[in-house]
């Protein structure tokens, strides 16, 4: 009894707001109230309502609301509802929204404290988590892209998507006016260029017009020296490949006249100093066919060596597995004739190229973030404070993904037209390495523990991605011990147990056997979890997304395809490197492409900044500003570090890393 003050808050985007009339109702532990149609949504607008109110209602649960026309459907982005009771110390009730509003139906908004299943011990939002739970699996549906490869949500086109998965008008005209500045250019140099011969390496230069930065740039200078090529490995576009040799691989076989090499592999193997990386996966893939034109691919193996001050120094190259029956492939080192060493790493970069962008960008971090997000909108309602934690790092996750699937990897898309391995073997590659994915590869600490890199002081993305893996889980482990104070509470949600079984069974096509739970049975399990979902989400997919302007600007560098074979002689010119990199089409097609997935996003939102307020209630905001300190806190280190660097490392300050996986 008495009057209510109520405030409605309407999104900042074009559409916002609207012309419809909204009729709201309070509902409270012992009782509803109707308040009427209070108001037409005003966009980018705080409206504020005094409503005197009759009945007892107790705490307030919901506000429900409906959106009334009588000829148009008009519809409305609500950010939040704020309800404060009677009299000058009447308690605030936060109901969190940041959702479009369609239709006729009534909608029913929770507080937002949030509560588990556990914590509903009087069932005051069990019909609510029901009915929205059997809503959302009706709205959010699994789909197969293609046979083998792990699930995504349901839909052919953007129209099929749910509305509150679209991009808002202001990401829209950014990423569709980008895309057509890019083809402009495209257009532009393709004309300039056509006609003209292509007979040295400096004529990649035509293509380099500008809106690069200082890191590609030197790239363009540097990219044929020895530390430079294996600086990428540590600190590129692709740090997920390199590993510390435990012994020399079984592929590597030695063809006469190799001992000395072979003696010196083992001296730095015994050393601890000896890397390898391997692109083994890429063995037997079919290569694509461009303009009538057979393209190739290679399987490398690069050995390398850390040297004291850092730098990480090729030692040979083997760019085929050997056959049985057949004499062993050439291994390509250093001392080889100039053109001939260049190849070979022009080939390791080219195959560097298609297992960053399908299997280390696609898969770890677009892909897998998809069905984190379509599980997550199946399997815990909006009250689930696990719904809340996640739900800011899968925006717009599942609209760029389709756009990628429509356009980049699609029948026809960009990887059939400029790449290798498109033509039908980039989607073998991605199911073979869906197979190889695993749950501890995901968990840096785990991941850069297996692969040697720990305590490499030259290795910056290990350095920060176990910084910002710290930082995450602690943010993570703050805000479920506001909701789960023992193990069993976290056994007996069943929501939860759903979500993660959601995840591993249904998503990912059974992945128990790769070290995913299918349950989950204790806090500091729950938190890992949680943790490698978000990690995957912000962090891992910045790391290797970011660099791929400054990486593959300069085509030489970053071959999406090679129109000649692999040499099997070391006799290679000018012409033979030429002549195997990218045409000028390909290459043209490749830079804007590169441009617009790759360029600085002015509509982002930097890790842990996210305005949408999904928890009410002074402790889980009290988590969310110690994250945001400790954010900055890192942000500024890195900053300071970069500052004494030859070349600085930013792909995971968390002021550059996006808040989920958007782009």
């Amino acid at each position: 009894m008495g009057v209510y003050r109520i405030r409605v808050s309407t999104g900042a985007s074009i559409f916002a707001g609207s012309k419809n009339q909204v009729q709201l109702w309070l509902v409270g532990e012992h009782g509803e109230a109707a308040l009427g149609a209070l108001l037409r949504p005003c966009r980018d607008q705080e409206q504020e309502f005094h409503v005197d109110v009759a009945e007892y209602l107790g705490s307030l649960l919901f506000v429900k609301l409906r959106k009334w026309h009588l000829l148009q459907d008009d519809a409305w982005f609500c950010n939040w509802i704020s309800v404060q009771g009677p009299g000058d110390g009447g308690a605030e009730y936060r109901f969190p929204c940041y959702r479009w509003v369609q239709g006729h139906a009534v909608l029913s908004i929770p507080e937002g404290t949030g509560c588990t299943m556990v914590g509903d011990t009087q069932g005051l939002f069990r019909k609510h988590r029901e009915e929205e739970l059997e809503e959302r699996r009706k709205l959010y549906r699994w789909g197969n892209w293609k046979a083998g490869l792990i699930l995504n949500v349901a839909g052919a086109s953007l129209s099929d998507l749910p509305a509150d998965e679209r991009f808002l008008e202001n990401k829209k005209i950014d990423f569709e006016a980008s895309l057509a500045v890019g083809l402009t250019d495209l257009a532009i140099k393709r004309s300039v260029n056509l006609l003209t011969n292509w007979d040295d390496l400096e004529d990649f230069n035509r293509l380099v017009w500008c809106g690069y930065g200082k890191l590609a740039e030197r790239v363009q200078r540097s990219w044929k020296e020895d530390a430079f090529f294996g600086y990428q490995f540590l600190n590129g576009a692709n740090p997920m490949l390199l590993r510390r040799s435990i012994c020399l691989p079984a592929r590597l076989v030695f063809p006469p006249g190799m001992e000395e090499l072979q003696a010196r592999l083992e001296e730095e193997l015994q050393g601890g100093t000896l890397f390898e990386a391997d692109f083994s996966l890429l063995d037997g893939i079919k290569a694509n066919v461009i303009s009538c034109s057979q393209q190739h691919l290679a399987a490398p193996l690069v050995m390398l060596k850390l040297q004291p001050d850092g730098q990480l120094l090729p030692m040979a190259i083997q760019l085929q597995l050997p056959r049985i029956g057949s004499a062993p492939p050439p291994l390509f080192v250093p001392t080889d004739p100039p053109m001939a060493w260049l190849l070979a790493k022009c080939w390791v970069r080219s195959s560097d190229f298609q297992l960053h962008e399908l299997q280390s960008h696609l898969l770890r971090g677009h892909l897998m973030a998809e069905v984190f997000a379509v599980a997550t909108m199946r399997s815990l309602p909006s009250v689930h404070p696990i719904f809340k934690l996640i739900i800011p790092h899968l925006r717009y996750t599942m609209e760029i993904n389709l756009r990628a699937r429509n356009g980049l990897v699609s029948d026809s898309g960009i990887f059939d037209q400029v790449v290798s391995s498109g033509g039908g073997g980039h989607l073998e590659l991605l199911k073979r390495a869906g197979a190889l994915l695993t749950y501890s590869s995901l968990c840096p600490p785990d991941d850069l523990a297996e692969r040697g890199l720990l305590g490499i002081k030259s290795c910056f993305y290990a350095q920060d991605a176990l910084r910002l893996w710290e930082i995450l889980y602690r943010y993570v482990e703050g805000m479920v011990n506001l909701y789960y104070q023992t193990d069993a509470a976290v056994r007996e949600d069943h929501e939860l147990q759903s979500w993660c079984r959601e995840i591993t069974e249904v998503g990912l096509l059974g992945a128990q056997d790769r070290g995913f739970p299918s349950s989950l049975q204790s806090l500091a399990q729950a938190c890992h979890f949680v943790t490698v979902c978000i990690f995957t989400c912000t962090g891992q997919h910045s790391s290797i997304h970011l660099g791929q302007l400054d990486w593959y600007s300069w085509i030489p560098n970053a071959p999406c395809t090679m129109r000649l074979p692999p040499p099997t002689t070391k006799d290679a010119t000018v012409k033979t490197v030429v002549d195997s990199l990218p045409d000028i089409s390909q290459s043209t097609l490749q830079m804007a492409i590169t441009w617009q997935l790759g360029r600085r996003q002015p509509v982002m939102v930097p890790l842990g900044q996210h305005e949408e307020e999904y928890f009410s209630g002074s402790e889980p905001k009290a988590v969310l500003k110690k994250f945001r300190e400790e954010l900055a806190v890192l942000d500024r280190e890195i900053e300071m570090r970069n500052e004494s660097l030859d070349i600085p490392y930013e792909y995971l300050r968390p002021s550059l890393v996006e808040n989920s996986v958007a782009i």
